[in-house]
């Protein structure tokens, strides 16, 4: 059962419509268990929702490009975690973190949070999303091999017998319900192109046309409604295109317009304030907005102007050596993938690219299969003929909370967090860590942002990662800036101000203050010479203890000598001198997650002084 006081602390974060649309949904899961609990039902064998049933898929109105000649064979999907997809890709009801399974229980009582007798839910959902379907069944369209289309067969099978609708932990999100769905659709495709048995593809119609259904009467609403919300229209605006079927469109359609401008500032930057689901988000986005292209379905006006500025902020995010800026969580999360893993920024952006005026990532040379099965070669030649956008040396999102700086030369790449902690009351995906900053050299991290590493289980490093001594900021008496409630549920939030920008041919001054540790303010100045120099100044209005943190790459050798730090990495020296009154330096260690489901160790530096402004000087 959910822990008592975060339920309480959960609803005081809820509005009263929300509170009456989720006393409806229990209805409706009641009428739901009424109906499924007593007799398990494969997904694929009946349709649930008669009205549905004279729905037909039609292959054309995805508009795959048939003609694509480049294309990989691969037969296995990277899980999270760094899990190896031979020994698991079976394994539906794997605990991952543990030699335990997940229950075969009905998927609205099964309590999937914080389930460290069992393990984390997201990483056993990434196998449960079925990339590997679409693979396989691309796999045998382009090949004619009958060994594709049998290990399609014999997973496409299990899991159907082995995970009943509503059943099951493959069945607790309905986020993860969309994407599974949409890689059916895919799947459907290739393999009705293929010309397999008419038995199969009316299996995985039933299937998708289920899915679709229960997102329909499901889908993410209020203090909810993020990201997932975004992924499950696209899902149902996805078959509703397939079928030509109007009302899911136009519902589909009526969200993302709405959404639009509520999850993401005017200035393109998403509120989750996580580069990554930024990303993530926008993937729905090109993929639905491909559809409507191709069938000639109206685009809404408010979309491209957003877009255009979403894009463009992805774009300054990453450096010119394949570096990106990413603060927030980070789940690695996607919505197809045709190649068994790929570059999710580029790829994003190469969709953009072909369907908006600018190139916001180079396309020529881009080695994106999703590319060339989503769009024709004349299509992707024509993109590659529009302007390259060039991210400039500075560019501060003043709304989105954000500043990105390169020096002249592009070698050094800086991320400044100067935002709110997240999206709304919950602001889910945010980590403590205001006024923290990146650093990449010659496009190795030196400053790094700890990463996010686990999600529903082993609460403890959930928090750790999250934690403000963990980032490139300052603590006041070991204390975090904002306050955890629970694993995506904060209390207290810290409140930043951008206090001032300025930028001339030679340098950017960024100056803003949060008041997380009140009645203490902590203002920290940033001044960039474009060259080789970082000066930060810490400034505070009281006295007291305080720390002063910086996360080292795990590739470093540091050494404290006298009042400056010096790190070594990559065949580069940084030198971090400071200047203030009674300060001592200290190494210490500190959690890094270099990918999702991965947890290390690095080197950090703690600089403990008790005045008022403390000044650090990096030197590159």
């Amino acid at each position: 059962m959910a822990d008592f006081a975060w339920l309480v602390r959960r609803l005081k974060a809820m509005s009263v419509p929300e509170g009456v649309w989720r006393v409806s949904q229990k209805a409706l899961q009641k009428s739901e268990e009424k109906r499924f609990r007593a007799r398990k039902s494969d997904v694929t064998d009946t349709l649930f929702n008669e009205k549905v049933s004279a729905l037909q898929l039609n292959v054309d109105r995805m508009h795959l490009n048939w003609n694509n000649n480049h294309f990989s064979l691969s037969t296995q999907i990277p899980l999270l975690g760094e899990y190896d997809y031979k020994a698991y890709k079976k394994q539906w009801n794997s605990g991952f973190q543990t030699r335990n399974k997940w229950p075969e229980q009905f998927s609205y009582a099964l309590e999937y949070k914080q389930r460290d007798d069992i393990g984390d839910a997201r990483t056993n959902w990434e196998l449960n999303r079925h990339f590997q379907f679409a693979l396989l069944a691309k796999d045998y369209a382009v090949s004619s091999d009958v060994k594709y289309l049998n290990e399609f067969i014999e997973l496409f099978q299990d899991w159907n017998a082995r995970n009943p609708f509503l059943w099951g932990i493959s069945w607790t999100s309905v986020m993860e319900i969309a994407i599974r769905c949409s890689n059916w659709c895919y799947a459907w495709c290739f393999l009705k192109e293929a010309g397999v048995p008419a038995e199969l593809l009316e299996q995985l119609r039933r299937g998708i046309l289920n899915m679709t259904d229960y997102i329909v009467k499901h889908y993410s609403r209020y203090s909810s409604a993020n990201n997932h919300l975004i992924v499950e229209a696209y899902a149902i605006g996805q078959t509703g295109v397939l079928c030509d079927y109007q009302p899911w469109i136009k519902l589909a359609v009526d969200i993302l317009t709405r959404e639009l401008p509520l999850q993401n500032y005017s200035d393109g930057v998403n509120k989750e304030l996580s580069l990554h689901y930024q990303s993530f988000y926008m993937e729905a986005m090109s993929l639905m907005m491909r559809l409507l292209i191709k069938n000639n379905i109206e685009v809404p006006a408010t979309w491209k102007p957003m877009l255009e500025k979403m894009c463009t902020y992805v774009a300054d995010c990453m450096g010119d050596y394949g570096e990106v800026v990413v603060f927030g969580d980070d789940d690695e999360g996607k919505i197809l993938d045709l190649q068994g893993g790929m570059n999710h920024y580029q790829y994003v952006l190469g969709m953009f690219s072909i369907m908006l005026d600018k190139q916001y990532t180079k396309l020529k040379g881009l080695e994106c299969e999703n590319l060339r099965w989503l769009f024709s070669v004349d299509e992707r030649n024509i993109a590659q003929e529009k302007p390259l956008y060039l991210p400039p040396l500075s560019a501060c999102y003043r709304e989105g909370g954000n500043t990105v700086l390169r020096s002249k030369n592009h070698k050094i790449l800086i991320g400044i967090d100067h935002a709110a902690l997240g999206f709304g009351s919950i602001a889910a995906h945010g980590h403590a860590d205001a006024l923290s900053f990146q650093l990449f050299l010659k496009g190795h991290p030196v400053f790094v942002d700890p990463g996010t590493y686990i999600y529903h289980c082993d609460l403890d490093n959930r928090n750790a990662f999250r934690k403000t001594e963990n980032h490139n900021t300052v603590c006041i008496n070991g204390k975090d800036q904002s306050e955890m409630l629970g694993a995506f549920l904060w209390g207290k939030k810290a409140e930043c101000e951008l206090i001032d920008y300025m930028e001339d041919d030679d340098r950017v001054v960024l100056k803003a203050r949060h008041n997380g540790f009140q009645p203490v303010i902590h203002t920290r100045d940033f001044h960039f010479n474009k060259e080789n120099e970082l000066v930060i100044q810490d400034v505070f209005n009281a006295d007291g203890d305080k720390e002063i943190h910086f996360v080292i790459t795990q590739e470093a050798n540091v050494e404290i000598l006298s009042n400056a730090v010096y790190i070594q990495t990559n065949g580069n020296v940084i030198e971090i001198k400071f200047s203030g009154n009674d300060f001592i330096a200290q190494k210490t260690k500190n959690v890094y997650s270099p990918v999702y489901g991965v947890k290390t160790e690095t080197t950090g530096i703690m600089i403990r002084f008790t005045g008022r402004e403390l000044v650090s000087r990096i030197s590159l």
